[in-house]
């Protein structure tokens, strides 16, 4: 057997392994989900739609999933994308861009009025631009006089 055929099934064996390997872990994570889809927990479906599960039929391949108090839709169970899990926040994190966005103008106003009073006259770093034009021969000269 040549080194090219030889090379050619070492391929194929690795991404027969790779191909098993896949399956088992998704499989895994759908029995872990499965596991997590008891009657209380807040869902959402495959099309984004969040609710209360109500019931988890596994025979009929059904769930009835309550969206609104008195609102109850009946699901196939396939569609059932994931648990909500509440997110936990440090305090004092933004909670949307416009608020991010809020907090950095807020900053750069303080950090602005913190460095005009402390220094008038100093030059500016390196990469900074500068607030005030620089003077001209004519207005050294009118200055000097």
């Amino acid at each position: 057997m040549d080194p090219l055929s030889i090379a050619m099934l070492a391929i194929l064996g690795v991404l027969i392994f790779f191909m098993f390997r896949n399956s088992r872990k998704r499989k895994a994570q759908m029995a872990e989900l499965r596991d997590q889809m008891v009657p209380g927990v807040e869902v959402m479906t495959n099309f984004g739609l969040f609710g209360t599960l109500v019931t988890n039929d596994t025979v009929a391949n059904s769930a009835e999933i309550e969206i609104s108090k008195g609102v109850i839709v009946k699901v196939h169970s396939q569609t059932l994308a994931k648990v909500v899990v509440e997110e936990t926040t440090e305090e004092g994190a933004p909670r949307s861009v416009e608020e991010a966005m809020e907090i950095a103008n807020r900053e750069a106003a303080e950090r602005e009025g913190g460095t005009a009073d402390s220094t008038v006259d100093a030059k500016p770093e390196f990469g900074e631009l500068s607030d005030t034009k620089p003077a001209t021969s004519t207005e050294s000269k009118k200055a000097s006089e």
